[in-house]
Order: structure tokens, then sequence, then C-alpha cells
């Protein structure tokens, strides 16, 4: 399962983590967000001891969302050390996602 990411605990999650961490921005009540969940759940078990996988829920945790022009939902980024380094807004297939990790590692 991807971690739970929270304004609380970002900076530590995702800005200061040695791997490339990718954030899956989302919210309940968004149909799309709920067909990309279980796409970032495998993404996370696939990549446990090479990446950081986390989802923010935009409703409770408005703070990086807002930092990081986060408009629509879904938005993934992808970072690398504390740095954006990627961004896909809206659903795209698997291999998006895999493939902006892997030019990481």
């Amino acid at each position: 399962m991807a971690l739970e990411i929270t304004d609380a605990n970002f900076e530590e999650l995702v800005l200061k983590s040695e791997k490339p961490v990718l954030v899956d921005f989302w919210a309940a009540w968004c149909g799309p967000c709920r067909m990309l969940g279980p796409v970032i759940d495998e993404i996370s078990n696939e990549y446990s001891d090479k990446a950081t996988i986390g989802k923010l829920d935009i409703d409770s945790n408005q703070e990086y969302a807002s930092k990081y022009g986060v408009r629509n939902i879904p938005t993934v980024l992808v970072f690398h050390k504390g740095e954006v380094v990627g961004r896909q807004v809206g659903v795209a297939p698997k291999n998006t996602y895999t493939e902006a990790i892997d030019s990481l590692l």
C-alpha cells in the first residue's frame, strides 16, 4: 500500500528522502482518482525497496497541493532530492509512472 502523505509529514517523507518519491494528489470524491488508486498501490508494492510511493488527500492536506500548483486531480508528482522532476495530470498508463521512477534509479 502507498504511504499516507500529509502536510505534517511531507517534508520528512518527500523533501528529505534519499530515494525517488512519487506522490499521488487525490480526493475521495474524484472518480479518476479512485481508478488510479489501485495502480499507485501496485507500484508501491513493486518499488517498496527502491522508491517512496505515497498518496496525499488534497481535501485534508491543502498546503503542499497549493505550493506545487495542483489544480486538477489526480496529479502525480515525482520528486528527486526534494525537487519536482516529473508531473502527470490525469490518469495515465502504469508504465508512465514506473518509467518516471526508473529514470531516477
